[in-house]
Parts: C-alpha cells; structure tokens; sequence
C-alpha cells in the first residue's frame, strides 16, 4: 500500500466533463457530488434534462402539484444508476439552535455538508406537492456512481475538473447556463479548455 497523499473528497464539489469525456450522458455535464469517501461517490448530473417535467412526474405518482413556480421544472437524468428512481435534491432544513438534533423531517435524506440535502423517501414529494417542502428542490431520476478509487482514476485522466458547488447553479440558474457558470468558477470558459488548441 503506497500514498502519503491525504485523500481527496469531493462531496460539495462539482465535477465539470472536460471536452475528451464522450459518454453521452456526461458530455458537457455538471455532476454535483453529495458523497464521496473511501468507498465511492454518489452524485447527481445538474445540467441533463429528462423529457418531463415536474408536473408530469407529479401527475405519474399521483400527487396534485399545488406549487405553480414549480410545475414547469425540469426533472433531470442524475445519472444511469436506478433511473426509475427519484431523488430530490434540496435546501437543508434550517435547525433552531435549542433543537440540537439534526435529523431530517423525512424518511430517508442524506446530509450534505455545505447545506443540502438529498431525498429519495416519497414523503419529500408529497410535502413539495401540499406547499410545505423544501422551496430550492431539483428532482432527478436516477444518480452516478463511482467505486472506490474510480473517481480518483478518471480524475488523474483529465476526465473532469471540480470546484466547490455554488448552489445558485443548481437551484437559480438556467439548464443551459450550468456548465459555463461552474466553468466560471474556475475562472474558465469553455474555449480554454477546448482539446482542440489553436495556434496563431
């Protein structure tokens, strides 16, 4: 067993596709990483669109959508893993301080540290769907996944950039913005990082 190097984690990272990464999920893709550690990562493609939207998932799971700034949300392909399943991604529950628990008002939620939560339990829907849920919500079905060390390999082949999320990104901004306000990030647009270099 080799490595002096500490362990990098990613989780509150965006993972940005560099031009070379061809699949056609992750080209040109934004991937908000809620857990990495030793074992793995999991996280969720930001930027790709699924062919529906809120109010047709909520139509599909027989839910009345009453959030009118909400019907016309996209939902989106997190990733190829479980695409039959949603996950939502959303704003943290704001903790009073005399309340020291941190649990979540749902069944099943993943604690992200930087702020957000991800949901897969159907409570968080059903609470979207009365007015009494998360306000910032993205819902996705299906998520990515890396085993452990995969992630680190495709890291080390130029396959992604990462830089600390922005939340405003996932939650504020236009799909088709996504990829070049986290390039901005960095400080970077698209053409800087172009595999095919000009030459004067």
């Amino acid at each position: 067993m080799s490595g002096d190097s500490a362990p990098i984690n990613l989780t509150h990272h965006f993972l940005i596709a560099m031009p070379g990464l061809e699949d056609a999920l992750f080209s040109k893709s934004v991937v908000y990483v809620c857990e990495h550690n030793s074992k793995g990562a999991l996280g969720l493609v930001i930027n790709k669109p699924a062919d529906m939207d809120l109010k047709g998932l909520f139509e599909k799971i027989d839910l009345p959508l009453e959030r009118s700034d909400l019907l016309a949300s996209q939902v989106f392909q997190g990733g190829p893993v479980q695409t039959e399943r949603g996950f939502v991604l959303h704003e943290g529950i704001e903790i009073s301080p005399e309340k020291e628990s941190k649990s979540s008002l749902y069944a099943s939620t993943m604690t992200i540290p930087g702020g957000l939560e991800m949901t897969t339990s159907k409570d968080v829907l059903e609470a979207i769907a009365s007015g009494s849920g998360p306000r910032k919500v993205m819902v996705s079905l299906g998520y990515s996944a890396w085993a452990g060390g995969q992630l680190e390999t495709e890291l080390g082949e130029n396959s992604w950039i990462t830089v600390d999320a922005d939340p405003v990104i996932i939650f504020d901004t236009p799909v088709n913005q996504r990829y070049d306000k986290a390039l901005a990030l960095l400080g970077l647009q698209a053409w800087m990082i172009s595999t095919q270099a000009g030459h004067a």
